[in-house]
């Protein structure tokens, strides 16, 4: 007997996790293309199956039937926006052409991305960020037409039968509201049953959600999400006008291919740094929270005749006593070389542009150490812009970078360092850590900037160094 050899059984996981990416992305970039697809057949089919071997953390229990992955579905559901689990038709377009329309505007807590609520089956993303927020988009609600079925899976037994879960589920959702002490209790026993989670579980879940949806309209709470992926993924199955898919818009493939934001938002910053005289001046590039920066230069002087223990400690415990200051801290900064430079282009990157020349006047925090010789001779000049999105750093950063013309003469940003401040969430290590990078890995895509660490161990004296990440 001959046994058939199977390509993929020797694969180890990082293997196996490559290829998931990989195919992730060229279905994805397929159905682009082609302008739709539906996520129960082959194209949506392909894309689970990816994401099923990846089984990214965030995701947690994907891969168990027996259960619905609920600390998933918190992160799915703080970056989608409300009531995506009861949609029927997902429609990405690069063109926010909804003016006048009376079309709900929603944008989701912890994503910087406009949707639009077209009808109660129908949901619009307004795509400004590329591939990858595409890819994000995809992946996320992808997880929630897995979970969706599973849901679907619990509604019925073995003999087609509503089970005595989902039809209490259905008796509480009128008063959801209302409920309050044991009645509360009760129905979240019930849907922790449902769900296959613990009551602790399933009641950590639904105080979360509720809290996000309470102060600031996020979601429309646990009891509703979970009966709109049921009662959606059941109406998919059962009536054939009712499946659930995605569509891509002409406009969206020119956009991205033309990096119509990228541009715009490059040329934006670059026409503000000529209307303040400083582009041809040393330009330090920082992508960062925007609060992070002027805080460390303008914090200590805005808040130093304040009183109070707020300029007492170590630099690091100061920056953390002004999380509460941010308008009082922004307002000292404009007034002394700051210009705040808000994104009008869609790419959702909001700048700030630092004179430190300027900002010697100041008096830093007493362990700020500044090179007031090289600053006087150089006069620095640093851009803050906040975090891009995925492949939508290199396209803004390629854009800004790129030589332009005035006057019939190619002229070019005079920059002298690139620094990226934030984290690697597959790591290991804590808020604070500092990373050495020492390699690059391409892989995949052209688009990387091979740019030099001047960071190196001696820069930091005695400290301690893993080695071994």
């Amino acid at each position: 007997m001959t046994l058939q050899h199977d390509p993929f059984a020797e694969l180890s996981q990082a293997d196996k996790s490559r290829l998931a990416i990989r195919t992730f992305k060229t279905i994805a970039d397929a159905a682009l293309l082609r302008g739709y697809y539906r996520m129960g057949g082959r194209t949506g089919n392909t894309l689970e199956s990816a994401l099923r071997t990846l089984s990214p953390e965030i995701y947690g229990s994907i891969n168990d039937a027996r259960s619905i992955e609920l600390k998933g579905l918190e992160y799915v559901i703080d970056r989608l926006p409300r009531g995506i689990e009861g949609c029927h038709r997902i429609v990405m377009t690069g063109r926010e052409d909804y003016e006048g329309a009376s079309f709900e505007k929603i944008q989701p807590l912890k994503r910087r991305r406009l949707s639009y609520r077209i009808s109660a089956r129908e949901m619009s993303f307004v795509v400004t960020r590329g591939h990858s927020e595409i890819y994000d988009i995809l992946t996320h609600i992808t997880f929630l037409y897995v979970e969706a079925k599973k849901v679907r899976s619990k509604m019925r037994d073995d003999y087609g039968l509503v089970t005595t879960e989902w039809s209490t589920l259905e008796k509480h959702l009128s008063a959801t509201d209302e409920m309050r002490g044991k009645e509360l209790d009760q129905a979240l026993w019930n849907l922790s049953l449902l769900l296959g989670r613990t009551f602790d579980e399933t009641k950590e879940t639904y105080l979360y959600l509720e809290k996000n949806r309470r102060e600031a309209n996020a979601n429309s709470g646990l009891f509703h999400i979970i009966y709109n992926m049921g009662k959606c993924a059941d109406e998919e199955v059962n009536e054939k006008d009712q499946a659930v898919a995605v569509h891509f818009t002409p406009s969206l493939s020119a956009l991205i291919l033309n990096r119509t934001h990228a541009r715009k938002w490059a040329a934006a910053v670059k026409q503000r740094l000529i209307e303040l005289g400083l582009e041809k001046r040393p330009l330090h590039i920082i992508s960062a929270n925007l609060h992070s920066v002027i805080n460390l230069i303008y914090g200590f002087a805005a808040t130093q005749n304040q009183g109070g223990d707020e300029n007492t400690g170590n630099l690091y415990e100061f920056i953390r006593s002004l999380r509460h200051r941010s308008e009082q801290v922004s307002a000292f900064a404009c007034e002394r070389g700051c210009c705040m430079l808000p994104d009008k282009s869609g790419s959702q990157i909001d700048c700030q542009i630092i004179d430190m020349v300027e900002a010697l006047s100041l008096s830093p925090h007493p362990e700020l150490c500044l090179d007031r010789e090289r600053i006087e001779n150089e006069q620095p000049v640093l851009l803050v812009m906040d975090y891009a999105f995925g492949e939508q750093a290199f396209e803004v950063l390629d854009e800004l970078l790129y030589p332009w013309e005035a006057n019939g003469r190619p002229r070019m940003l005079n920059t002298r360092s690139i620094s990226v401040i934030g984290k690697a969430g597959i790591l290991p290590g804590k808020k604070g850590d500092i990373m050495l990078a020492t390699a690059h890995v391409l892989e995949g895509t052209p688009h990387n900037y091979i740019i030099r660490n001047d960071l190196t161990h001696s820069d930091f004296g005695d400290q301690d160094f893993d080695e071994s990440i």
